[in-house]
This record gives C-alpha cells, sequence and structure tokens, in this order.
C-alpha cells in the first residue's frame, strides 16, 4: 500500500480453478526453513503455498463481509499461482504493520497484497518485478470546501491523516512543511478521521480510492495535477531463496503476457495501474 493506503467474489470467471483457499493464523503450520533444498522444493513437497494477505485491500485483497471470503485481484493471481504450481492454496491474514515480518519470519511463502517497493522494505524482504503501479491520492468529503486541488492539502490548520506503516507515511512526512500529519493504525481509522471532520484528508493509493468511492456516499478524490510518487507493487519473499524469487518472476512475466494480468486488472477495476514492463 501503497502500498495502504493514501486501497471480490471475482475468482471462478478467470478459469483459475485448481487452487483451494483455507484460512489460518500466521502460527499454525508456518513453513521453517528446510534442512535441505530450496523453498521452492518445500512448497512442492508439502503441496501448499502460503500467501500472506491483508485482508482489508479492497480491489487487492479484501474480504467480503458477507461471505467471509478474500476477493480482490491478488486472490485470483494467488490461485494462478498455485494452480501452475499445482499446490493448494493457504492464505495468511496480516497487515502492513507485520508483513515485512511474517514473510521475513517464513510465515508464509511470499506476500501477494500490493506490497509497495521501498528502499528500507527490500533490506527486509526480497521484492518480485513489478505488477501493479500506483500515485498516491487523497480522499476528503463532499462537504469539504477548503480542499479542491492537491495544492489545498498542505496549508496551515489542515490535517492530513496516513496509514502507519505504508508508503505514504515517510511521502507526507517529507512533502507537507505546514499542514499537521496524523499516523494512525486501527483498520477504518483514517475514514473515521476525514468523515467525522477530525482531519481533512487521508491520503491512499489507487485501489483503496475506489473502495472510497465504490462504498460511501460522502467521499470525494483529490488527484495530483502532477505525479507525486510513483510506487512500484510487488510480491514479498523471504532473502536468500534465489530459485523462489526466479519462480515467481517467471510467474509476473507470464501473467503480463498471456493476459492474466490485464484480465484481472479490469475485473477489479484496476485497469490504469498495471505495470506492463
Amino acid at each position: 500500500m501503497l502500498g495502504a493506503g493514501f486501497a471480490c467474489a471475482w475468482v471462478a470467471w478467470m478459469g483459475l480453478g485448481g487452487a483451494t483457499t483455507a484460512e489460518a493464523s500466521p502460527a499454525v503450520g508456518a513453513p521453517t526453513p528446510a534442512a535441505a533444498g530450496t523453498m521452492l522444493d518445500q512448497i512442492r513437497q508439502e503441496g501448499r503455498l502460503r500467501v500472506c494477505m491483508w485482508p482489508e485491500y479492497y480491489g487487492i485483497s479484501y474480504r467480503n463481509r458477507r461471505t467471509g471470503t478474500l476477493q480482490g485481484l491478488d486472490v485470483d493471481l494467488s490461485q494462478a499461482l498455485a494452480a501452475d504450481l499445482g499446490v493448494r492454496l493457504e492464505t495468511v491474514d496480516t497487515d502492513f504493520s507485520r508483513v515485512l515480518d511474517d514473510v521475513a519470519g517464513r510465515h508464509c511463502h511470499l506476500a501477494m497484497m500490493g506490497v509497495g517497493v521501498t528502499a528500507a522494505r527490500a533490506d527486509r524482504v526480497a521484492f518480485s518485478l513489478p505488477y501493479l503501479r500506483s500515485d498516491v491520492y487523497a480522499i476528503t468529503t463532499r462537504a469539504n470546501r477548503t480542499i479542491r486541488t492537491w495544492d489545498d492539502l498542505d496549508r496551515p490548520g489542515r490535517v492530513i491523516v496516513v496509514q502507519r506503516a505504508t508508503v505514504m507515511e515517510p511521502l507526507m512526512a517529507r512533502v507537507l512543511k505546514r499542514a499537521e500529519l496524523r499516523i494512525v493504525s486501527r483498520p477504518g481509522e483514517r475514514e473515521q478521521e476525514v468523515e467525522s471532520g477530525r482531519a481533512d484528508a487521508f491520503i491512499t493509493d489507487y485501489p483503496y480510492s475506489r473502495r472510497m468511492l465504490a462504498t460511501t456516499d460522502w467521499a470525494r478524490l483529490v488527484a495530483p495535477q502532477q505525479v507525486v510518487q510513483l510506487t512500484d507493487y510487488a510480491y514479498a519473499l523471504p532473502k536468500g531463496e534465489a530459485a523462489w524469487l526466479e519462480r515467481v518472476n517467471a510467474f509476473v512475466r507470464a501473467i503480463r503476457q498471456d493476459g492474466r494480468l490485464e484480465q484481472a486488472a479490469r475485473r477489479h477495476d484496476l485497469l490504469p495501474i498495471i505495470a506492463r514492463e
């Protein structure tokens, strides 16, 4: 998140069957470094692929409140990867404050949840080739008359909210000179701060902005007039697993070329941000 962001029974249509999804907690059955062989060997031997996902990322990996199922582009693509490997899919709930620990600690084989690539994160985990690329956006209320353009955000008296541990946190800490930056941690807290009037806007990415516009009647999008910070989104893997990284990169190249990435992006209203190279 973007990764989050400044972000779904949508799988069957793609014909990506062959993998089943079972929810699991990070502490149960988490993989440990194999005594012999690589992580890719371990996945094949165990017959399962454990994927970390943040279940609040609309369009990417969002848990439908009514059905309890995960829906989104990376849900579709994780099933496609598991099918390509000939193994079953298991998902591990996480969030952006702990996903690096989960990946580095091998609680999952990789994170497929729109993880923004940054230098700080690359110190902790390995990244695949990018598959999405997003700028940042602001969400304010329809009733707010003081914020009309991106330049209106950084004014004295403004309160701008970001989610802790997202790429928006260091970005806005650097960009904002006059407005107050408020960093929140709880799911939904950004929205509550803005809708209540305690804050003027929150910063997110393209997928999460789609969620706000699709699911609320009060949100209004404020897009930058020019690029603020394009962030590549990629899959995060444990370091030191060259064979596994190359297999995931081969998957990313394949879904770019054979249309699966474009199809999933179109299905989940993310076509404008797919990385084509």
